[in-house]
């Protein structure tokens, strides 16, 4: 029996929501990513635990739009093999992919939309950046809050649990990623920063 080979064309767009496998990593600060995509997941009641690019994955459909959502598997350093892959695949570029991952300049509760950029010191974004040689991909940042001092060890801090009231604040910014997700594919990038800049 044939069976039609699935078109490499099958997605208009990549969510990939950024963070570390495993049970360890759950709830930290470095795993917003991760929670953002399952809020998405959630709002259009689907799943995302299909194995295949090195990440988890899931699919939605907004307005004519086919979306795969990601939650890389292979660590917050290499995120980018698993969204190259994907991308290579289904032949979307820099631009149709959306990256959403945590932020430590930004208190919790904020959010910040780029069209592109640098990677800002967030080695899974410089991870996406190299592998796809180009910044040109809009990322969604999720407040996160800084270190309580300077000489705070860094990776200690992202992968710390937040205390309950920023959880509670961070959780909320989660959610409002499925309205920031839907703006940005809606094309106006620009009125997306001015309603989810904030």
């Amino acid at each position: 029996m044939l069976f039609k080979k699935e078109a490499n064309s099958k997605y208009n767009y990549i969510i990939a929501g950024l963070g570390n496998p495993g049970d360890k990593y759950e709830n930290t600060r470095h795993n917003v990513g991760f929670a953002a995509i399952d809020k998405i997941a959630e709002e259009y009641g689907v799943k995302v635990n299909k194995i295949k690019f090195k990440a988890l994955i899931g699919e939605i459909e907004y307005k004519d739009k086919k979306v795969l959502l990601m939650k890389p598997t292979t660590f917050m350093n290499n995120s980018g093999e698993a969204v190259r892959e994907a991308m290579n695949f289904y032949k979307i570029k820099p631009e149709n992919v959306i990256v959403i991952f945590d932020d430590i300049s930004l208190d919790p509760g904020k959010m910040r939309l780029r069209k592109k950029g640098s990677c800002g010191g967030h080695n899974g974004i410089r991870s996406i950046i190299d592998l796809n040689s180009s910044d040109n991909f809009p990322r969604i940042k999720i407040g996160v809050g800084k270190k309580p001092h300077p000489e705070y060890d860094l990776a200690a801090w992202v992968l710390s649990k937040p205390i309950d009231s920023d959880r509670k604040l961070i959780d909320e910014v989660c959610k409002k990623c499925v309205g920031a997700a839907e703006s940005i594919m809606d094309g106006d990038f620009e009125k997306a920063m001015n309603i989810y800049n904030r």
